[in-house]
């Protein structure tokens, strides 16, 4: 069984989580011009690294950022929104 560690509610099973795809600055919608939405809404980056992604967890309610290797699908480490390495 696969146990992501939730911020709040400690280890869980997959089974409590949804994915919710990898963390992206969205461009200013007051100032984008049509090519930057969309590259933002269609472009992914898809090379094998840690990639940041937004993980939910359904019965508490909590969205929070995973840093995950989806080249061996091991989460490195969670955390809440705005309590990361660069407090994004």
């Amino acid at each position: 069984m696969k146990i992501i560690d939730c911020p709040v509610n400690g280890p869980r099973p997959l089974q409590e989580f949804h994915f919710g795809g990898e963390v992206r600055t969205m461009p200013d919608p007051a100032r984008a011009a049509d090519a930057e939405w969309a590259d933002y809404v269609f472009h992914r980056s898809g090379e094998p690294a840690v990639k940041r992604e937004w993980w939910y967890h359904v019965p508490s309610g909590v969205w929070f950022i995973a840093e995950r290797d989806n080249r061996t699908d091991q989460f490195v480490r969670t955390y809440l929104y705005g309590e990361g390495p660069a407090n994004e």
